[in-house]
């Protein structure tokens, strides 16, 4: 079967989704559209504002016909890191073409599959320059610009978007492979990534998120798929955490937030400092972010420390990684039939007590999701894959 791969949030699924998978399925003419989706945290370090099940649902009746689920630890990461993770669940599948959405102009397109070959082929040249970078101490994205811009110039269009710097990640982890997916970048049309205003039928997931957020729930009815608009209930943020949040930092020794992952240079000490002070999540931010911690690092971090995950537990991390399915369609299960004949992937289909120990950090992750709101029901446990078929 001819497939494609998309690595996804749908945070939530709106028209400018439902265009790329349309688009995707019409430029490789893909008998199966594979959708590698976060969880319940996301890449920026925050909540989905519905749950997996619900996103999962929503990609399924419009377009996409298996959704696997990117396990939290490899979700919620830098650019890098979460294409690392993304690309070898694609590959892993053996899909053969990768589509994304990008920011950068069709007339200022760029060559994503040349940017990867090089990107490697440069590799030692790029560590060597990054050394030096690391003693100006400027954030990490300043270092990743003036690598850009020193290396390869025709790629460093704009890099305040953050779909053109994880579609140059995917390039350079797609290209480490033996044999690299085939890359195709579809420019968004509509609002670009930040907008947050409303336009007449697209709109950016950060403009939609601000508006159901804020109780205008009918203004982003034409923004979003009407199969999905009716589900947009029991909606989260960060907000709903704060208080579960400021009682951990402030119950726990200084020494034991020390081992959380990504918690570096004291920032510990600083955290527990600024909670006693912060009167909200927004606040807590506010307050914590300087030059060297920008706002999303910073909500990665919080991510980390709300659930817990440590450092020891990325030394734990296996190879052989679950591969859980949280949807199909006739055509993904026919691709799923497939692969389990002929890989030695391992899917999860219903989680049971088998698993509890290769995913006891997701696990964990959507027991805390869960708290935010009695009316999110149970995550995992007797939950199995949704399918949708025929209309």
């Amino acid at each position: 079967m001819k497939s494609v791969g998309l690595i996804v949030e749908y945070n939530p699924f709106h028209n400018g989704h439902k265009y790329h998978v349309k688009k995707a399925k019409e430029q490789t003419n893909a008998d199966v559209v594979i959708a590698i989706m976060s969880g319940n945290f996301l890449q920026r370090g925050e909540p989905a504002i519905i749950d997996k099940w619900q996103r999962a649902k929503a990609a399924l009746l419009n377009g996409v016909d298996l959704v696997i689920e990117l396990p939290v630890k490899l979700a919620v990461q830098s650019a890098d890191y979460f294409a690392k993770g993304s690309i070898y669940f694609l590959q892993k599948l053996g899909v053969k073409t990768l589509v994304f959405g990008t920011d950068v102009a069709l007339q200022k397109s760029v060559d994503y599959e040349a940017f990867g070959r090089q990107a490697i082929a440069k590799q030692k040249e790029i560590e060597k320059y990054f050394k030096k970078l690391k003693g100006t101490k400027q954030r990490f994205s300043k270092q990743m610009s003036d690598v850009y811009c020193h290396f390869f110039p025709e790629v460093s269009l704009n890099f305040t978007s953050p779909n053109h710097l994880l579609g140059l990640a995917y390039a350079r982890e797609n290209a480490k492979y033996q044999t690299p997916m085939k890359i195709i970048a579809i420019p968004r049309i509509g609002s670009n990534f930040h907008e947050i205003k409303l336009s007449k039928n697209f709109a950016s997931a950060a403009a939609i998120r601000k508006n159901l957020l804020a109780g205008e729930k009918e203004k982003v009815r034409n923004m979003i798929p009407s199969t999905v608009f009716s589900s947009l209930h029991s909606l989260i943020c960060w907000e709903d955490y704060f208080k579960l949040l400021k009682y951990h930092i402030i119950s726990v020794k200084t020494s034991e937030l020390s081992q959380i992952y990504q918690m570096n240079e004291g920032f510990e000490y600083r955290l527990q400092e600024k909670i006693k002070e912060a009167d909200s999540f927004a606040d807590l931010v506010n307050q914590l972010k300087t030059k060297r911690y920008t706002y999303t690092r910073i909500q990665r971090l919080l991510t980390y420390v709300l659930l817990n995950i440590k450092k020891e537990d990325f030394r734990k991390q296996k190879s052989n990684m679950p591969f859980h399915i949280l949807g199909f369609t006739d055509q993904g299960r026919k691709f799923l039939k497939i692969k389990k004949q002929k890989s030695n992937i391992l899917f999860i289909s219903k989680i049971g007590r088998l698993h509890i120990g290769m995913m006891s950090v997701n696990l964990k992750a959507d027991a805390i999701y869960q708290m935010a709101s009695f009316k999110i029901p149970e995550q995992n446990y007797g939950r199995i894959p949704i399918y949708s078929g025929p209309a």
